[in-house]
Formats: structure tokens, C-alpha cells, sequence
């Protein structure tokens, strides 16, 4: 119960690596308030809490600043702290760069850097009250590693992030706060299933498949795994690790090449 008495929001909790992300925080005896913009939030929200776990969700567009300072002002009502914050929300569309058209890159750097920036910025105060807090942003090895075409705003976004991940471990250290970054590779998650979609409409599940024979492990990651990951550095387990960036890709970045070797 390493998260036991913790109060955590997660941004984008509703599915995908933010629904694997509140279910291990909910093991590991976290309470949690989502914010998500998705049709998914209450039907989430009712699962945990048939299961025992203390959820509440809030369905927030997190461009927005006023809602999300209205939200979390909500979650210090209800919980007089918040411990952790996940910043997990984002998108992912594909458009080659010359095709590209201004709101959809916009709809990225809104989403991916300034929603990111929205919540930070109204969760911090309360964790310098509290002179305690771990921050996990969710970038990618898309960008700070890797990159396919039609990832340009994405990639974008993602690389972004490592550098507000670091600025604010320095900047914040000297009231307890850690601030960390995940890089997920291929996580089976709705955007991978969408986004490969988008690469083949007609044979989607070919594109799944061409991407695991690629990872040295064979397959994607689960959920639940980068959930761990997110527990971990959540709690004070990580007690000495901050301005750090960590990949979970099933050894899909360590290939040097697709045809040299024995």
C-alpha cells in the first residue's frame, strides 16, 4: 500500500494508459480524481467505485484554465491536499507536416503542452503549501528518441515536455517536489488502435502486428505495466529521483539497425 492515504490526479484517467495508471494508483491504496474531457469518465468513475476505490471524476477540457482552477479547488475541498499529479492527457494525430493544418497543430501544442501547463500550474501552489508532491508527465519516445512520419506535431509536443520536466525538478526541489517523465513506447492502448487506423483503415490489425514483430520483446505494453511505472515514481519508493526520464518500450529503441547482426 505504498500510495496508501495519497491523493492523486490523473489527467486523461478515463481510458487508456491514464485508466492502467488509476487502476494500480487504486491498488496501491490511492485515493483519485480524474480529469478527462471523454464520454468514457462516468462509466469509469462507476467501476472503481463498485470495486471499493475512491474515484471521483471531473469532465474538464483541460485548455481551459478557469474549469481545471475550479476542479482542482474541488479536490482540495473534498481531500485538503493533493500528493500527486499525473499529467497524462494528450492526443495524437497523424498529418504530414506540408498537409498540415494550423488547428490541428494547434489542438496539439494546446492539449499536449499548455493543458499539461494548465494543471501544473493549479496544482503546484498547493504542494508548496504542503512542501511535498511528485509530478509524472507522460511524454514519448516519439520525439525525444524516435519519430515516424506524420508525427511532427506529436513528436513536437512530447520533446517539449522533457524540457519542462527538468526545469521544473530544478526549479521546485527545494520544496520536496519531484517531477519526473515517462516514455512510453507502444502501449496497446484506444490511440495506438486508432492511429493504426489511420496508417491502414482496411487492414488496422496488420499494422498492430508489423509493429510488435519490430519490438524485441514481441509485443506491446499493457496498461497496468505503465501504471507501475507511474506507482513508482509517484511514491516515495523513487524518494531520490527527480529531473529523470523513463522509457518503457519493451526494448523497442535498443535496434540499431533492422538487418545488421547475428
Amino acid at each position: 500500500m505504498k500510495l496508501e492515504d495519497k491523493v492523486a490526479v490523473v489527467t486523461g484517467g478515463a481510458m487508456g494508459n491514464g485508466y492502467g495508471i488509476v487502476e494500480v494508483f487504486c491498488k496501491y491504496g490511492a485515493k483519485v480524481a480524474i480529469l478527462d474531457y471523454s464520454d468514457e469518465l462516468k462509466e469509469t468513475v462507476n467501476k472503481f467505485s463498485d470495486l471499493g476505490y475512491e474515484v471521483i471524476g471531473f469532465k474538464v477540457d483541460i485548455r481551459d484554465k478557469n474549469i481545471v482552477d475550479v476542479c482542482i479547488g474541488k479536490v482540495i475541498d473534498k481531500y485538503g491536499k493533493i500528493d500527486i499529479l499525473v499529467n497524462n492527457a494528450g492526443i495524437c494525430m497523424l498529418e504530414k507536416f506540408v498537409d498540415m493544418s494550423d488547428e490541428i497543430r494547434d489542438k496539439h501544442f494546446d492539449i499536449n503542452i499548455k493543458g499539461t501547463w494548465n494543471v501544473t500550474k493549479s496544482v503546484l501552489p498547493y504542494m508548496i503549501e504542503n512542501n511535498y508532491g511528485s509530478i509524472v508527465n507522460l511524454s514519448s519516445v516519439t520525439g525525444p528518441m524516435v519519430a515516424d512520419s506524420g508525427e511532427v506535431a506529436y513528436a513536437t509536443t512530447k520533446s517539449a515536455l522533457i524540457g519542462f520536466t527538468k526545469a521544473m525538478a530544478m526549479e521546485y526541489v527545494d520544496y520536496n517536489i519531484r517531477v519526473n517523465a515517462i516514455l512510453p513506447g507502444y502501449i496497446l492502448t484506444p490511440m495506438v488502435k486508432n492511429m493504426s487506423i489511420e496508417s491502414s483503415p482496411l487492414h488496422p490489425n496488420s499494422v498492430i502486428e508489423s509493429i510488435e514483430s519490430s519490438i524485441p520483446m514481441k509485443r506491446m505494453g499493457t496498461i497496468r505495466e505503465l501504471g507501475e511505472l507511474a506507482a513508482f515514481l509517484a511514491s516515495d519508493e523513487s524518494s531520490y529521483i527527480t529531473g529523470s526520464e523513463f522509457v518503457i518500450d519493451g526494448g523497442s529503441t535498443l535496434p540499431e539497425t533492422n538487418s545488421m547482426g547475428v
